[in-house]
């Protein structure tokens, strides 16, 4: 399985100016957005972090996932949440062939950890022997930050200004997340079971 992000978060969705004041950098000058790109880069390390502890996209973009086979012939989990659309599904034969299946023939079925695409009233689309399907979708809490739980936001200052401020310790600090970052993402987190399977 392989999950390909499609779009990229726009740099004016992140929370540029709040890491800044978090961080109590200095205003008014000529040089005030000087450090911007540093910013966005440790936001977005923050960012791509949390998401990938919790399984979930904080800000919305669209993704598509590969993979070779359904693990349920009537329904299949998705590697990531919240999803909103399912923007189409292809099937590929594995002869160059391919299937672009209608939108009838499946469903999204939402969940804040574990939404799934299942089968109208029946099962998914047989995938061929040697072949695969590509399920292109929309996933995120929201396209501005605003949108953002706001346990995960603070999450995410917190990580990036942890990154921000240790900049110049040459990797050398304590492995891990800070505990701070852990106790606010923890209740986010999602339970995979069975390598995130049917559950």
């Amino acid at each position: 399985m392989i999950l390909i992000e499609q779009t990229t978060i726009p740099a004016v969705a992140l929370p540029i100016q709040a890491l800044k004041d978090h961080l109590r950098l200095g205003t008014g000058f000529a040089d005030d957005t000087l450090q911007d790109a540093l910013i966005e880069s440790y936001l977005r390390a923050a960012l791509a972090t949390i998401e990938s502890r919790i399984g979930k996209a904080l800000i919305a973009r669209r993704f598509l996932w590969r993979l070779e086979g359904w693990r349920q012939a009537h329904e299949q989990a998705l590697p990531i949440a919240p999803v909103t659309q399912l923007v189409s599904l292809t099937v590929y034969d594995g002869l160059g062939g391919t299937t672009l299946v209608a939108s009838s023939v499946y469903r999204l079925v939402p969940d804040t950890h574990r939404p799934k695409v299942a089968g109208f009233g029946g099962a998914l689309p047989v995938v061929p022997s040697e072949g695969r399907v590509e399920l292109v979708f929309d996933a995120g809490f929201g396209t501005a930050w605003a949108e953002v739980p706001a346990d995960l936001g603070q999450a995410v200052l917190l990580l990036a200004a942890e990154y921000y401020e240790h900049r110049h310790d040459g990797g050398i600090r304590e492995a891990g997340l800070p505990m701070a970052v852990l106790t606010l993402i923890d209740r986010w987190r999602t339970v995979r079971v069975l390598g995130g399977g049917a559950s």
